[in-house]
């Protein structure tokens, strides 16, 4: 496995993290999956509040109590969940973000997080006071550090303009390249990294049937999945390349929801170092990118 830091730290951080969204709801299994990663070297677990009403987060902190110190740990926050459990509102409000992170604390079993980020985002947002919640939990020592998930052009370059955010995560894969248009090239620049989602595409350019995705007609996704077979390389380790060979991104999160697909993964990395950069550049070549439609 190979590591990166985020600027200002000097914590090793592993190039994939697991994306806990995809864990089993049964705490064995999750747990088993977990110390997997953590014997593969992948230390860097990203969840959310949202997921599971909580019940996630829950089950990672009871996973990693004995073993915190080797674990990075990120979360997000922002998606509120109704009183009558019927679905959630956004809210990136500083009161809200101030209080939530209380319960997120107590729910991983933790006095703090790791990498704390805003789980989406508009330019409607109040953005003053958004980040300033942010700030003050630095201060208090109850986050680390804080990001953004967000793929909107327009709030990736208000954020960058008015904060320093350790991380930005986005949607990055073959079948979706919008952040080559504009986003990579815009935190390149900076000290953020960029994190990696749906590096699989939904697992459609691994093993799942081909669909439409974004403007992709399925037709359009069977070539490209097509290409990545016939690359000559595994699935995973192509796919994998493809978003590391980025200078903006710092790592990929991949969910697991198995101790296999973790296997999987690991291996999937180490053949990505014997790819060539020129395999993926000729790819590129070979298949129109995606634009952004909305957002600007």
């Amino acid at each position: 496995m190979k590591y990166f830091t985020l600027s200002g730290s000097e914590v090793q951080i592993s190039t994939i993290g697991l994306g806990c969204m995809s864990l089993p709801e049964d705490f064995g299994q999750s747990k088993e999956i977990i110390n997997a990663c953590l014997d593969e070297g992948i230390n860097f677990l990203d969840t959310a509040d949202l997921y599971q009403n909580g019940k996630n987060e829950e089950m990672i902190g009871k996973a990693i109590k004995d073993k915190r110190g080797k674990v990075f740990l990120a979360t997000k926050v922002g998606n509120q969940m109704r009183p009558d459990g019927s679905g959630w509102d956004w809210n990136p409000k500083k009161s809200y973000i101030l209080e939530a992170v209380d319960k997120s604390l107590k729910r991983l079993q933790t006095d703090y997080i790791d990498l704390y980020q805003l789980h989406g985002g508009t330019i409607e947002d109040p953005w003053e006071e958004t980040l300033d919640a942010f700030e003050i939990l630095k201060s208090q020592g109850k986050i680390r550090s804080f990001g953004i998930s967000s793929i909107r052009p327009n709030v990736i370059r208000k954020v960058l303009s008015d904060s320093n955010p350790a991380t930005i995560m986005m949607q990055y894969s073959p079948l979706d390249r919008r952040p080559e248009e504009e986003a990579f090239s815009l935190i390149s620049d900076t000290s953020t990294k960029v994190l990696v989602r749906g590096s699989f595409a939904k697992g459609i350019l691994i093993n799942k049937p081909e669909v439409d995705y974004l403007d992709k007609s399925k037709s359009e996704v069977q070539a490209i999945k097509r290409a990545i077979q016939e690359s000559g390389y595994f699935p995973e380790a192509f796919l994998i390349k493809f978003g590391l060979i980025q200078t903006a991104v710092g790592a990929l999160i991949i969910g697991a929801s198995s101790v296999s697909q973790v296997k999987k993964m690991t291996k999937g990395f180490e053949e990505n170092l014997s790819i060539p950069d020129q395999v993926i550049r000729e790819f590129k070549e070979n298949f129109s990118p995606n634009y952004y439609q909305q957002h600007r």
